[in-house]
């Protein structure tokens, strides 16, 4: 089993993830894809736009599959 960090950087760029890093007072998720990965860190391109996550504050991170298509819209009087 790997870890986070080498999931990340063997990751093909382009997929689906959520990373979970510490922050000051616990932690946070990004839910997104996958752009760039180094050895220090990756950048995940999220609804709210491109986050840069430093891998030493990596916790968890893990592959996710494509969010579900918007479900179609209901017409009034139907």
């Amino acid at each position: 089993m790997t870890g986070p960090v080498e999931f990340l950087t063997g990751a093909a760029l382009g997929t689906r993830v959520v990373v979970r890093t510490r922050i000051a007072d616990g932690y946070t998720d990004a839910l997104g894809y996958l752009r760039s990965c180094d050895t220090t860190h990756c950048t995940v391109e999220t609804k709210r736009g491109t986050v840069s996550l430093a891998l030493a504050e990596v916790v968890a991170a893990k592959e996710v599959p494509p969010p579900p298509q918007p479900r179609p819209r209901r017409h009034v009087g139907d």
